[in-house]
């Protein structure tokens, strides 16, 4: 049976339409179709996305509690970062209506993304606190403001990456984009107002659950990494060719319903359909309802004959000097032809977003435009070619924006002109083994994460790359020497970045796990690994880069040079 719906795929009525049908119908009945995958979708995103917050939540606390030094101080980030996601989703009704894949993932990416900001708040406070000793609202007065200092140009980066994707024709692009940039801002304004007052109230629980970190401390790494930076120099070029191989060759579908798990019924519907009856896509066609009948069944004649094609419905297939259109009852001759436009379905025997199907829709085309220029061929199929059409030109406009706007974000805040090109290519060059992974492992990616990945990973990891930099640039301006200030530029920040990878890694690797849902599972390892790369990037190449460059840094950047020359000889001496 073909069921027609007054209103579009994925509209609420319809998915409420669909849990109707099946609340009417016998276990023997299955319903299949876009709208049934969609409704499993939001289904399973509405039964998962708790378990999702709450993984999350839990594996970046455990991560927290053994590589910081106390077991108290992870439940206030996750208070003061949850309540900053709640300002978040909260304000979403602006927008009236928002997808339940961003729903779904709008937490946990808020939770990875901003994570480093309170990691950042509290080793800066630490510090001030032996600088002040005694006084830890002026040592808190000065860690915030260190923290708004370097977490203002690192935030701007990630809102900017995000708000990169709403330059996506994908509509969901736009949904995520907002959704995110608007949480990453809360997470700023909550890391230095809410978690700052959290700290100080409780600061004498936080002091009775110190403990030793696990991890060893990394503060020595710097004389190592510095001494051998030709090594990882060349690296860097050796594994660039690979990655950027795996990057423009990974393999993408875009197929939904071909990734869930098989015993949702829309998935049990639509391997029936295959099974029994031959039937993958099915393609509807809208034509003048004036095309004559001659012309009509001499056109659903042609499209028989089209390759793949399983059956061809529609009133002039049905009507003829055995079954006169006066016969034909006006409820159901009104579906077909409403006195503008005509309507005829098509099964076909391909699937959905299969080279076959794509070519067999060409081939309806240009059969249909022969007939009636005005014809058009709607339907899933049609609707997935169009989408593998934007998705090469989306992917391009993102990378190109993202890129952009975070190159005049670093240019401005670091006042340098060599200094952006240095760091985005560091963090393309993670994100190219990233994405470069899945093809040498023959993995076949969603489409929307091969569209979104590269920008959000370039716009929360790049603060890493920015706060190395500005230790790197204070030192150097107070007379520092050049491997002198890149090994300390590294050793006093990489316990940091360090704990705020393994921070995202745990909150998006754990959820990639457990969603039934290969788009959000796949979109959370990405990123998980992607966070872990970018670190061991920043660690090894960056410094390896300013070793190379740091002439040229010093010449086309502000703030690296001090010009008073007995500030720099007192902090030689100091030194």
């Amino acid at each position: 049976m073909i069921i027609m719906l007054d209103t579009s795929m994925s509209a609420d009525e319809t998915l409420d339409a669909v849990e109707r049908i099946r609340g009417l119908t016998k276990q023997q009945c299955l319903l299949s179709g876009m709208s049934a995958v969609v409704a499993d979708i939001k289904k399973i995103c509405n039964s998962e996305a708790v378990m999702y917050v709450v993984i999350a939540s839990v594996l970046s606390a455990i991560v927290l509690s053994l590589t910081m030094d106390s077991f108290l101080i992870p439940l206030f980030f996750l208070l003061s970062i949850g309540m900053a996601i709640v300002y978040n989703l909260g304000t979403n009704f602006i927008a009236g209506e928002i997808s339940f894949i961003t729903q779904a993932l709008a937490a946990v990416l808020q939770l990875a993304v901003t994570m480093d900001y309170s990691i950042f708040l509290w080793h800066s406070y630490q510090e001030n606190q032996q600088r002040y000793a005694g006084d830890k609202k002026r040592a808190m007065a000065h860690a915030i403001s260190n923290t708004v200092t370097s977490v203002v140009g690192s935030s701007i980066t990630t809102v900017a990456g995000f708000l990169a994707m709403c330059f996506m024709t994908f509509t969901l692009g736009l949904d995520l984009g907002i959704v995110m940039a608007k949480g990453v801002v809360f997470g700023v304004i909550g890391c230095v107002t809410i978690l700052p007052a959290m700290i100080l109230v409780f600061d004498r629980a936080i002091e009775k659950t110190r403990h030793r970190a696990i991890i060893p401390d990394l503060g020595r790494i710097g004389d190592f990494v510095t001494k051998k930076y030709v090594v990882f120099a060349v690296v860097f070029i050796v594994v660039l060719g690979p990655a950027l191989y795996g990057y423009t060759h990974n393999q993408v579908y875009y197929d939904l319903a071909g990734t869930l798990p098989d015993d949702l019924e829309s998935v049990m519907g639509n391997t029936k359909l295959e099974e029994d009856f031959q039937m993958g896509a099915t393609h509807v066609i809208i034509a003048d309802s004036n095309l004559e009948a001659k012309q009509a069944r001499a056109m659903l004649k042609e499209l028989e004959d089209v390759k793949g094609i399983k059956l061809v419905l529609g009133m002039d297939s049905v009507l003829g000097p055995a079954f006169p259109e006066e016969i034909m009852p006006d409820t159901y001759k009104n579906k077909l032809d409403n006195g503008k436009y005509q309507m005829m379905f098509l099964a076909s025997e391909y699937k959905t977003a299969s080279d076959e199907v794509n070519e067999q829709c060409d081939a309806i085309r240009q059969i249909i435009k022969q007939y009636d220029k005005t014809a058009m061929l709607i339907g899933e199929a049609p609707c997935t070619q169009d989408l593998i059409t934007i998705t090469d030109k989306d992917f391009k406009t993102v990378s190109t924006v993202s890129i952009v706007l975070i190159f005049i974000i670093i240019a401005i805040v670091l006042k340098s002109v060599s200094l952006p090109i240095i760091l985005v290519a560091v963090i393309e060059f993670a994100i190219f083994i990233n994405m470069g992974i899945p093809s040498y492992t023959g993995t076949v990616l969603p489409f929307i994460a091969s569209i979104v990945i590269g920008t959000i990973q370039l716009g929360a990891t790049v603060d890493y790359a920015i706060l190395m930099t500005n230790k790197y640039k204070k030192s150097r301006y107070r007379g520092a020497e050049k491997q002198e200030a890149v090994s300390y530029a590294l050793n006093s920040s990489l316990q940091s970045v360090f704990v705020s990878a393994l921070s995202f890694f745990a909150a998006t690797f754990g959820v990639g796990l457990y969603s039934s849902i290969d788009m959000i599972s796949a979109l959370c390892v990405l990123l998980a690994r992607g966070a872990m790369i970018s670190l061991l990037v920043v660690a090894f190449i960056l410094p390896a880069m300013f070793m190379i460059f740091d002439k040229v840094i010093c010449k086309t950047s502000a703030g690296f040079v001090n010009k008073n020359e007995k500030n720099r000889k007192n902090y030689v001496i100091s030194v």
